[in-house]
């Protein structure tokens, strides 16, 4: 027979088995069905709730993710404007004249 805290079951009797049931309720292996529910109940609840927080964080990178896109679309049409207009300011004609040689000074007569 198998042995139990070092007993044989069947060598222990009527007052050998309520010792070791005894036994088994103080090292916690022997336990109510409420408590066992209960215990059950909290983890459903936190998985539950755990499972709810990862959706939330799902669905927030998700969102994040299409912004992200927005934006990177429209720094590449800026972009594209900006060398439009670098190219056009590029291709205006240069002055003649220096900066500081007063051509446009306004106290200039």
């Amino acid at each position: 027979m198998s042995e139990l805290f070092g007993l044989k079951v069947g060598d222990a009797g009527a007052i050998g088995l309520v010792v070791i049931v005894v036994l088994l309720i103080l090292t916690g292996r022997l336990v109510p069905r409420s408590t066992v529910e209960d215990v059950r109940a909290d983890r459903d609840a936190r998985l539950a709730e755990l499972t709810s927080e990862r959706d939330t964080w799902r669905d927030a990178h998700k969102e994040s993710e299409v912004a992200r896109q927005v934006a990177q679309g429209q720094v590449g049409e800026l972009l594209e404007l900006s060398r439009t207009a670098d190219h056009l300011l590029r291709s205006l004609p240069q002055p003649d004249w220096e900066v500081g040689d007063g051509a446009m000074d306004e106290t200039s007569p």
